[in-house]
């Protein structure tokens, strides 16, 4: 399962010459190199928010999640045996193999990711994921 995606940025000269500066001299190996290590560092920043929202969310009615997440039969199974139909709501990667179409519409009322999510046609068709 792929769990990249490329991105586009666009940047001023002034800043992209500066980047290409710390490149040559040996601090970054790369572009991607500089703009993946300062994502980072801004999100390592922001941790204890990204945190908070994501406890606010848990307590909610749906499973959320953030980064990657997979399907799994056992927790369907476990909500089909609860009489409850699950709500996905997250931001990131989220994988339902195509073998769990039919327990997936059983028992997954709703599916909305900011991201990508890798599954049939049929899931895709059943939730009007793009």
């Amino acid at each position: 399962m792929e769990t990249s995606e490329k991105v586009s940025v666009n940047m001023n000269i002034a800043t992209l010459s500066q980047i290409d500066l710390l490149v040559d001299k040996g601090y970054y190996s790369n572009r991607s190199d500089f703009i993946n290590q300062s994502v980072r560092q801004a999100l390592n920043e922001k941790r204890s928010v990204i945190e908070d929202m994501s406890q606010q969310q848990r307590n909610l009615d749906f499973r959320w999640f953030i980064g990657v997440m997979s399907l799994e039969k056992e927790e369907l199974l476990k909500a089909k045996e609860n009489g409850i139909k699950i709500k996905i709501k997250g931001y990131g990667l989220l994988g339902i193999d195509s073998a769990l179409d039919d327990i997936v519409i059983e028992n997954v009322e709703s599916i909305a990711v900011k991201g990508k999510v890798i599954c049939s046609d049929r899931i895709r068709k059943h939730f009007k994921l793009r």
